[in-house]
C-alpha cells in the first residue's frame, strides 16, 4: 500500500489483484469502515461479493452513523458528522456509490450539487443570558501569549506528546478564547483529553481556521447520516451479493504466529446464544473494527433519563479488542481508552418539535425558516454560559424521510453532564429528555412560565448516555492503537477509530473510510495510491492565512513577542524585502 495525489491516481482503475476471485472476506461490525472496506473490496480488489460476509451483533448496519425512528421514542440520533472538501478517501468511495435520492447520480454528485446550492454557515454560534448573541464577532480573541501556546503544540513532536493532557500545554489564558470555545465544541476536545490528537487536528483542518467561528469549513448530507450514507452504500453492497449476518456477537480471532507472518485461523463467535467457530486460511481475509465510540449507549425517553449499564472497558466491541490485545503486542491496548467512562463519556439528546410553538425562538437565534428545507442553524449553536457546556443544532428539515409535516428534528449535547443545570437544577446526566429540552429552552430564551409546559406538549425528547464516546480522545503513547494491518500480518486488518493511520484525524467519517481503504489495498495489494491526507499544513499559503485568522487581522509587527522571537522576526522581514516571501505576507496581511 502507498499513498498518492493527483489526478493521474485519483481516476485510475486497478486490475484486479491475482488471485482475489479465491478470496473471502469476514468483516467483524456492520459501521462505516466494514461497509466501506466490503465496498472496496469488490470495486477495487476484485473478491465477488457473495465472498464478502458482514458480522454485525446489532439487527441494523451502520454503527455509529445512526438514525432511526424507534416505534417507542420517536426519532433518535446518537450524534451528527461533519464534513469537508479534502475527505479524500469518504469521496473516493462514494463517487462510486448510486445515490437513493437522484437518478443517474452518486452519492459525491447528490452531495455535491446539495451544498453548491446551499452552502453550510452559521450565523449565530454561541449565545449567553438566554438567547442573547454572544456578539463574538467571528473573531477567535487569542491573546498573543495564547497564540504563542497554540503554536508552540503545532510545531511540537508527536513523540514529546504521548501521554500528555491538552491542560499541560495550555494555560488559563488560552482557554479565556473564542477559539477554545470553537474548539471544544465543536470537535468535543476536554481539559484531559490527548494534546498530540489536538496537535493532529490543528495539522489536519489547517485550512478551514477561517471557517470555524462561522462554521462556512463544513458541509452536511440532506437527511440524517444514516439515511444519506449508510442506506445507499448497503443497497450497493446487496446488489453485490454481500452477505449481511446479524445478532453475531464475535468474541475472539486467533491466530498462528509463524517465523515472519501472523495468520488468523481461526474466528469465534456467538449465534443465537451458543457458541461458535469457523476455522480459516490465509486466504480468508478478516478485517475487525476494534472498540466502539457507541458502545454500551444507553437510551431514555421524554419522562426517563438514560441509566448506563456498562461499567470501564465492559462492552462486546473492548472485550474483542482485550483479547485480541492478550495475544500480540502488536494489535494494541485497548484500556488507554476504555478505562475511564467518567473522562471518555457525554450526553446527547435528539429533540422533535411536535409544531410550532418553539419554533420562533429557534428561528430568532439562527436568523433563517427552519421550515425552508435548506441550512437551519449551519451547525451548532453553544450556549456559551451553560453549566453543562450545552451545543445544538438543526440541519436541513426533514431530518428524517419519515417526518410528519410540521415537525422539526434537532440534536443536543452537553460536554458537562454531570454539572447541574442552570434552569433544572440537577446534572444533565439525571435528567428526562423532558428535563432537558427545559433546560435547553431556559437558554432559547422561552419565557420561564412557559417552559415545562412546551417541554412536554410541544416537544418530546430523548436521551442517550454515551460512555465511551470520546474514548479515542484519551492520552496515548505509540503503539496504543494497533496498525491498520499490524507487522507480519498476511490476513488480518484492524479498521476504524480506534486502528492507527498516519497524519489523519479520528472522530470523523473519512478516518473509517481510509483506514478500510488502506486494510484492502495492503491485503490485496491493490496497484493504485490511496489518496494521502490533504497537506495543508505543510502549504505556506495555507500556513499563513491561517495565522492571519487566529490574530484576528493583527500584523506581525504589532505582537507582543519574547525579545529573541522579536529579533528574529525583525531580522526575516529585513531579509524578505523584494522577495515573493514578501508578496505573500501582505497578500495575507500580516505586515
Amino acid at each position: 500500500m502507498y499513498y498518492s495525489n493527483g489526478n493521474y491516481e485519483a481516476f485510475a482503475r486497478p486490475r484486479t489483484p491475482k488471485k482475489a476471485e479465491g478470496k473471502s472476506a469476514w468483516l467483524v461490525g456492520g459501521g462505516l469502515a466494514s461497509l466501506s472496506a466490503a465496498a472496496f473490496l469488490i470495486r477495487d480488489g476484485g473478491v465477488p461479493g457473495e465472498r464478502i460476509h458482514i458480522l454485525e451483533e446489532a439487527p441494523l448496519p451502520g454503527g455509529a452513523c445512526d438514525g432511526i425512528l424507534d416505534p417507542q421514542l420517536g426519532f433518535v440520533i446518537r450524534g451528527g458528522r461533519e464534513m469537508e472538501d479534502h475527505y479524500e478517501c469518504l469521496w473516493d468511495l462514494y463517487r462510486s456509490i448510486p445515490s437513493l435520492e437522484v437518478e443517474n447520480a452518486s452519492v459525491l454528485d447528490e452531495f455535491y450539487w446539495l451544498n453548491k446550492d446551499d452552502p453550510n454557515f452559521s450565523m449565530n454560534r454561541a449565545t449567553l443570558n438566554q438567547g442573547v448573541s454572544a456578539e463574538t464577532g467571528n473573531r477567535f480573541g487569542l491573546s498573543d501569549a495564547a497564540a504563542l501556546e497554540l503554536m508552540a503544540l503545532f510545531f511540537a513532536k508527536d513523540e514529546d506528546l504521548y501521554n500528555k493532557t491538552i491542560d499541560e500545554v495550555f494555560s488559563d489564558e488560552f482557554y479565556a478564547s473564542n477559539f477554545w470555545l470553537y474548539w471544544q465544541t465543536m470537535f468535543a476536545f476536554e481539559k484531559w483529553h490527548s494534546a498530540l490528537e489536538m496537535k493532529l487536528y490543528l495539522h489536519r483542518f489547517l485550512h478551514h481556521i477561517g471557517g470555524l467561528p462561522d462554521l462556512s469549513a463544513l458541509k452536511f448530507t440532506r437527511f440524517n447520516q444514516y439515511e444519506s450514507l449508510i442506506l445507499p452504500l448497503v443497497e450497493y453492497l446487496k446488489k453485490e451479493g454481500v452477505q449481511f449476518e446479524y445478532g453475531i456477537k464475535v468474541t475472539n480471532v486467533l491466530f498462528h504466529f509463524l517465523p515472519g507472518k501472523k495468520v488468523a485461523h481461526r474466528l469465534e463467535f456467538i449465534q443465537n446464544g451458543q457458541p461458535r467457530s469457523r476455522e480459516l486460511d490465509e486466504s480468508d481475509l478478516v478485517f475487525v473494527t476494534n472498540g466502539s465510540c457507541t458502545e454500551g449507549a444507553a437510551l431514555g425517553s421524554n419522562d426517563e433519563a438514560p441509566r448506563l449499564r456498562v461499567e470501564n472497558g465492559e462492552g462486546s466491541s473492548w472485550q474483542l479488542w482485550k483479547n485480541l490485545a492478550v495475544q500480540n503486542p502488536a494489535f494494541g491496548n485497548p484500556d488507554a481508552f476504555c478505562s475511564d467512562i467518567q473522562a471518555t463519556k457525554w450526553e446527547s439528546a435528539t429533540v422533535t418539535l411536535l409544531d410550532d410553538r418553539i419554533v420562533s425562538y429557534v428561528q430568532k437565534i439562527c436568523h433563517r425558516d427552519p421550515y425552508s428545507g435548506r441550512v437551519v442553524t449551519g451547525g451548532i449553536v453553544t450556549a456559551k454560559d451553560s453549566a453543562w457546556l450545552m451545543s445544538w443544532t438543526f440541519n436541513r428539515q426533514p431530518h428524517f424521510k419519515a417526518q410528519p409535516a410540521g415537525q422539526l428534528v434537532g440534536w443536543i449535547y452537553g460536554l458537562s453532564p454531570d454539572e447541574p443545570g442552570d434552569y433544572v437544577g440537577k446534572p444533565m446526566a439525571e435528567c428526562t429528555g423532558a428535563e432537558i429540552c427545559m433546560e435547553w429552552l431556559y437558554h432559547l430564551g422561552v419565557p420561564e412560565n412557559e417552559i415545562e409546559l412546551l417541554a412536554r406538549e410541544a416537544a418530546s425528547t430523548v436521551p442517550c448516555m454515551m460512555p465511551y464516546v470520546t474514548a479515542f480522545f484519551m492520552p496515548r503513547a505509540a503503539g496504543d492503537r494497533p496498525q491498520v494491518v499490524p507487522a507480519e500480518c498476511v490476513n488480518f486488518a484492524f479498521l476504524g477509530q480506534f486502528a492507527e493511520t498516519r497524519r489523519d484525524t479520528i472522530f470523523t467519517t473519512e478516518y473509517s473510510v481510509r483506514t478500510a481503504m488502506e486494510a484492502v489495498y495492503t491485503l490485496l495489494n491493490v496497484e493504485r495510491g490511496v489518496p494521502e491526507v490533504f497537506g495543508s499544513a505543510y502549504d505556506l499559503r495555507c500556513l499563513l492565512n491561517a495565522t492571519h485568522y487566529l490574530l484576528d487581522g493583527r500584523k506581525l509587527t504589532d505582537m507582543k513577542l519574547p525579545l529573541p522571537y522579536k529579533l528574529a522576526l525583525h531580522a526575516g522581514l529585513d531579509k524578505f524585502q523584494g522577495t515573493v516571501l514578501e508578496e505573500l505576507l501582505a497578500r495575507y496581511q500580516l505586515i
